[in-house]
C-alpha cells in the first residue's frame, strides 16, 4: 500500500496520518499484497480469515495466496486434481527415500522433509516446470503465426537444445503408461467444455506427444509432471510456479514416509541394505611403498 500502513492499521489511526521517519522505515521494511493484520485480526489478500476457514478448500487457498484472487468455478478443483496425483511414488522416488533415510537417523519431521524437498531439483521435481516453459514456447510460436506441428518441431528442437535429447513431461522408467496422467487429461477436456480452460495447452501437449512417437515402434506417453504442467498451463500458473506446486503436492507423501518411518523404527538406514555392496571399480588393492 502506497502510504506505507497497512490497511488494517490505517482504520486504526483515521485522523492520524503522521508517521515520523522511523515508524515508516520499519513499516517499509517488508512490503507484501499478501497478508494484513493487527492484534485480533488478519487478512489474506483483504479477506478475513474468519470468513475463509470453513468455506474454501486448501487448494484454493493456495491459489488465493498464489494469483491475489479466489479461483473461479471449476478452477479450484481442476488444481486440486493436480496437487493430489502427484503426492507419492514410492520410495523409488529419491525424495521419498531420502525422507525414510533421514527419519532412520534421528532427526525430527521438519529435518526429514526438508532434506527430501532439498532434491527437488531439475532433474526430480523441475520437470512440470520445463514442461510448462516448452508448452508456453510452443504457443508463443503460434501467437507469431506458424502451425501447430511447425511450432511444436521448433519448440522441442530449441528445448533439446537447452536441456538435452530428454523431453520432460514425457515418457516414464517405471510406467509404460503413467496412470495419472490419462484421468488428469480428462478433467482438463471436461473443463475445456465447461468454460473452465479452453483447452490450448492439452492440444500442445497431445501434439508434441504425438511428434515424439513419430517413426518409433513404440511411444512416449505424457507422464505425471507432463500432464500438471497441462493443468498449471491451463490455469495460467507462470512455469517456475510449477515447481513450487509439485513441491507443496509431493510434501504430502514425504511427511506420510517420514512418519511411518518414523513410527517403524530403524537406526541408519542407507539406500542398500547393508548385507550388499555397491560395485567398485576403482584401482586394485595395493600397498604403501616404504620410503
Amino acid at each position: 500500500m502506497s502510504s506505507g500502513m497497512s490497511g488494517i492499521d490505517q482504520d486504526a489511526n483515521a485522523g492520524n496520518n503522521t508517521m515520523d521517519p522511523g515508524q515508516r522505515l520499519s513499516q517499509d521494511w517488508w512490503r507484501t499484497e499478501i497478508i494484513d493484520m493487527r492484534p485480533g485480526e488478519i487478512r489474506y489478500r483483504g479477506y478475513p480469515i474468519e470468513q475463509l476457514i470453513g468455506r474454501i478448500s486448501f487448494a484454493q487457498m493456495i491459489w488465493l495466496m498464489l494469483r491475489g484472487e479466489l479461483p473461479g468455478p471449476g478452477q479450484g478443483e481442476l488444481l486440486d486434481a493436480a496437487l493430489m496425483a502427484a503426492v507419492d511414488h514410492g520410495p523409488q522416488a529419491p525424495s521419498i527415500a531420502i525422507a525414510r533415510m533421514a527419519a532412520t537417523c534421528g532427526v525430527g519431521l521438519n529435518n526429514a522433509m526438508a532434506s527430501a524437498v532439498n532434491v527437488l531439483g531439475d532433474v526430480h521435481g523441475g520437470a512440470g516446470e520445463q514442461a510448462v516453459a516448452l508448452y508456453q514456447d510452443v504457443a508463443a510460436r503460434i501467437d507469431t503465426g506458424s502451425a501447430l506441428d511447425d511450432a511444436v518441431a521448433a519448440g522441442l528442437q530449441h528445448y533439446r537444445d537447452l536441456h538435452g535429447k530428454f523431453v520432460s513431461g514425457f515418457g516414464h522408467r517405471f510406467h509404460p503408461v503413467d496412470p495419472r496422467a490419462p484421468r488428469l487429461l480428462a478433467l482438463v477436456e471436461q473443463a475445456a467444455v465447461d468454460g473452465v480452460v479452453n483447452g490450448r495447452y492439452a492440444a500442445i501437449a497431445r501434439a508434441i506427444e504425438d511428434a515424439l512417437a513419430a517413426g518409433r515402434s513404440k511411444p512416449i506417453p505424457m507422464n505425471i509432471d507432463g500432464a500438471t504442467a497441462v493443468v498449471y498451463a491451463e490455469l495460467g500458473f507462470p512455469a517456475p510456479l510449477a515447481r513450487g506446486l509439485f513441491c507443496l503436492s509431493r510434501s504430502v507423501g514425504i511427511l506420510a514416509h517420514a512418519w511411518e518411518q518414523t513410527n517403524q523404527g530403524g537406526r541408519n538406514k542407507g539406500p542398500i541394505p547393508r548385507q550388499f555392496l555397491w560395485t567398485y571399480d576403482g584401482t586394485p588393492q595395493r600397498d604403501v611403498q616404504k620410503r
